[in-house]
């Protein structure tokens, strides 16, 4: 599956107005405009916030590991996930997270060994000003599905 249309995948996430700006093995970057994930006082909404940083792990698997060919079968889940809101957020928020190429070697590795991944990434969400508005910790896994 292209790392784009992995948004439109998610329905949710496409009626977010969710948009994947960057995607490169280790690294994946998507915004999130104001509307229709603005709350009650103008400010975007935490469960946006929260949305938008937790599909990373999803659409950085799909760019960083060969989920058609030696890792066919797999899919990226998520295990846990912790946010910490930092400030308000106006306008579009960026949300960014990276691996390693070492980490991205072990959980290659060790999907292969064993059917399972596991991989901590950090996320972090800035908005229009460029002022970090959150940061977030998922702990996500490849995982062989059968």
């Amino acid at each position: 599956m292209e790392a784009v249309q992995a948004v439109g995948s998610v329905p949710i996430l496409e009626a977010m107005g969710i948009r994947v700006v960057e995607v490169r093995p280790g690294f994946a970057a998507a915004e999130l405009p104001p509307e229709p994930n603005v709350n009650h006082f103008g400010v975007t909404y935490a469960g946006s916030l929260f949305s938008v940083a937790e599909m990373l792990g999803g659409l950085l698997s799909l760019t960083t590991f060969d989920l058609e060919g030696e890792l066919a079968g797999f899919v990226p889940i998520v295990k846990e996930s912790a946010i910490r809101f930092r400030r308000p957020a106006l306008g579009v928020v960026r949300a960014s997270a990276s691996l390693s190429e070492d980490e991205v070697a072990r959980v290659r590795a060790d999907a292969l060994a064993s059917g399972r991944g596991e991989f901590e990434l950090d996320a972090t969400l800035t908005d229009a000003a460029g002022e970090v508005v959150a940061t977030t910790v998922g702990t996500y896994q490849l995982r062989r599905l059968g």
